[in-house]
């Protein structure tokens, strides 16, 4: 899951999916902005098939806040 999570904020920022690490934070240590991260949140639920909680999205900070929330939403 991290790897894809990478590779879709990779494409998403334009930044190599190498140098994301989980421990960075989307907006602050990726540069993302709010339209990025809603672009990536509506990535995610094409890709899984799912429906992001609002609630959960608000509190999605690091690299490792998004595989976390996704590895719970798809089990």
């Amino acid at each position: 899951m991290l790897e894809k999570v990478c590779k879709m904020l990779a494409d998403q920022l334009g930044i190599p999916a190498d140098t994301i690490k989980p421990e960075q934070e989307v907006v602050k240590d990726l540069g993302a902005d709010s339209l990025d991260v809603v672009e990536l949140m509506m990535a995610l639920e094409d890709e899984y098939g799912i429906t992001l909680p609002e609630g959960d999205v608000e509190n999605v900070k690091t690299v490792q806040d998004i595989v976390d929330m996704m590895e719970k939403l798809t089990k």
